[in-house]
């Protein structure tokens, strides 16, 4: 199931931490530094100071890779597509959302703000996906590893940057509760209509949720307090239809934009030369954030508003290239099928943990009811579009 904000855009509350390095000494990472590294480390000779530099490098790449995420989070996607492309080897936790465990003092413990994905390595424990994202490419450098952001002063720098950036800013948790409060913004939708009513249930559960949590915890009090203030805010606002309407009509221009840019790459390329992709021939963060974000916006059901029948075709013909790459359907193949990706193993988690009290037997008996009403409603739509493709090659075939 989407997110309820937590995972969307909220930023780590300390975006800027000081760890304990696995190499020894204490480590700081955050936004605007240019790696990690152990405090006090720096030689006063530049040898030795880049013997060091590649000795915390090696000792960083070995460390195992381990990631919090919850399959639906869309920065948890971006964070995953990342690792995919840079083949990376890692241990992943699903943090389920529909289950409010992003809310659960462990994990309230291991990121203040309670959201997905967070991304431990080593001794070193980095939140919000933008800041994991940049920790990876400047982490792992070696040869074989493929990079997704061109070096600083190429050409291409600046032109990634941007599109990476204006990408990012687009209000994704806004679109995805938008859809949800006001499903008549919509067109074909991929979330059901009996999942879209049980999320408006958790999401209007969850203040009360995080404001008894707050009580059960005096030493998260302040953390989840600030949490229920950050959500009932944006509620306010994704429920407005009309700043609704307005964030949609900012998001045509973005695409306008991008739309320009592929245009401006399939102009510049050679009959015969490699397909580009955004912002050259190589595959890069700007593809990460277009990727993830289109796939989003079909899966909300705002896809037909912004490309296809002659709209945006360079949009259109980019989302179709991107649902064939390897690399993207490993990680979001299955990730807009609902049933597959979300109500299953959700329910296959209720039972494993044979539905502890503090969610009841009625949550459990409304999953595996949702669970075969999906199942149902997938198959039958499946065995009606194949009775439609037998009946299309058999003309005298009646239904």
């Amino acid at each position: 199931m989407p997110c309820e904000g937590s995972g969307c855009h909220g930023a780590c509350s300390e975006p800027r931490r000081t760890l304990s390095s696995s190499c020894g000494g204490p480590v700081r990472w955050g936004a605007g530094s240019e790696s990690a590294q152990p405090l006090g480390a720096m030689a006063p000779e530049e040898d030795g100071a880049a013997a060091g530099a590649v000795l915390l490098a090696e000792c960083k790449a070995q460390a195992k890779l381990i990631l919090y995420h919850w399959t639906h989070s869309f920065c948890s996607q971006k964070v995953r597509l990342v690792i995919a492309e840079k083949a990376l080897k890692c241990e992943e936790h699903d943090v389920s959302l529909p289950l409010s465990e992003h809310n659960e003092p462990w994990f309230m413990r291991l990121n203040s703000s309670g959201e997905v994905p967070v991304l431990i390595h080593g001794e070193n424990i980095i939140c919000e996906a933008t800041q994991i994202i940049d920790y990876l490419e400047e982490t792992f450098v070696d040869e074989k590893t493929p990079r997704l952001m061109p070096e600083e002063g190429s050409m291409y720098h600046p032109r990634v940057q941007h599109y990476r950036e204006l990408l990012d800013s687009l209000p994704m948790d806004a679109y995805t509760h938008g859809c949800i409060l006001h499903p008549e913004l919509t067109v074909d939708s991929m979330i059901p209509a009996y999942a879209t009513t049980r999320i408006r249930s958790q999401i209007g559960n969850t203040e009360s949720e995080l404001k008894k949590l707050a009580k059960e915890n005096p030493d998260l009090q302040d953390a989840y307090i600030a949490k229920q203030k950050r959500l009932k805010s944006k509620l306010l606002d994704h429920d407005n239809i009309k700043y609704l309407k307005k964030i949609l009509d900012e998001l045509e221009k973005v695409l306008d934009q991008v739309e320009t840019e592929l245009q401006r790459r399939n102009e510049e390329t050679p009959e015969d030369g490699q397909q580009p992709w955004l912002c050259g021939e190589f595959f890069s963060l700007a593809d990460v954030s277009l990727a993830v974000t289109l796939h989003r916006l079909k899966f909300l059901g705002f896809a037909r508003r912004n490309w296809g029948n002659g709209k945006r075709p360079n949009l259109e013909a980019y989302y179709e290239r991107i649902l064939k790459r390897k690399t993207f359907n490993k990680v979001l193949g299955h990730v807009n099928n609902i049933l597959i990706s979300a109500v299953l193993p959700t329910a296959f988690r209720v039972a494993k943990k044979r539905a502890p009290r503090v969610l009841g037997t009625t949550m459990l008996v409304g999953l595996l009811a949702g669970m075969g009403y999906f199942a149902f409603t997938y198959l039958r739509k499946r065995f009606v579009n194949m009775m439609l493709s037998i009946r299309t090659r058999q003309p005298n075939f009646k239904l």
